[in-house]
């Protein structure tokens, strides 16, 4: 129409023009009106739609490889670098160790620094165990263990140089120890700074051949105790 209208006489032209189409260009620009509003809608609702479908959820165990960013832990007063871990669930992680009694000594730890297991919680102290078997499995086909110690020093007495539960995973092999029991002696004598070494403990374990075994009255009678501090238990829980 713009170039029919460039002069006065062909305006005249295509005004004729106009009256004559009238009945057929009325419809078809009413259909085009028609379906530029439809198809701006549609395309509305098409990229609400890729805004708003969710993404994939992120497992809650991985194994981190070493291009993963994961942000550094605490363990106590110390920061792991993300380097060095290389296991995560939800709720614990598991992080190559500083000072290894033994090849593959590792660590593993819930997120929450707590000093003690008993302030753990049941869902904390489960992963922490789940992911310790994980940790422990693999651990058994890298180094072809033929046994493990799974050790945990529960508070400072028990030999705890860091405030923070962690359980020691140590693949063992025959011979690893010229006495085998030394293992313990390693354990209670490991902490990841000098600084953080305890004296030793008064403890003195006899050998097993100087253990004498206690009568079945005498550990019938423990037993016995250990079965009424339960039921006392259960009875304070159901108050």
């Amino acid at each position: 129409l713009h170039l029919i209208c460039s002069t006065p006489s062909s305006t005249a032209m295509a005004i004729t023009v106009i009256h004559r189409f009238n009945h057929i260009l009325v419809p078809i620009l009413g259909l085009l009106s028609f379906l530029s509003i439809h198809l701006s809608s549609h395309c509305c609702h098409c990229q609400a739609f890729s805004m708003s479908t969710p993404s994939t959820p992120s497992t809650t165990t991985q194994s981190l490889s070493s291009t993963d960013n994961d942000d550094s832990m605490r363990f106590g007063k110390f920061l792991i670098d993300s380097t060095s871990i290389f296991y995560k669930s939800s709720l614990s992680a598991a992080f190559v160790n500083l000072r290894p009694i033994v090849p593959g000594h590792v660590l593993v730890m819930p997120h929450r620094v707590v000093a003690t297991m008993e302030e753990l919680t049941q869902d904390e102290y489960t992963d922490l165990w789940i992911s310790a078997r994980k940790v422990q499995s693999v651990l058994k086909h890298q180094y072809q263990a033929s046994a493990f110690n799974v050790a945990v020093q529960d508070g400072r007495a028990a030999g705890q140089s860091v405030p923070h539960v962690h359980v020691h995973i140590l693949p063992r092999q025959a011979g690893d120890f010229e006495r085998n029991d030394d293992v313990y002696d390693a354990l209670e004598r490991w902490a990841p700074r000098e600084e953080l070494k305890q004296a030793p403990s008064n403890l003195e374990v006899p050998d097993d051949a100087d253990r004498k075994d206690r009568t079945q009255q005498m550990m019938a009678a423990e037993a016995a105790m250990y079965r009424r501090l339960f039921e006392q238990q259960q009875e304070e829980e159901h108050e």
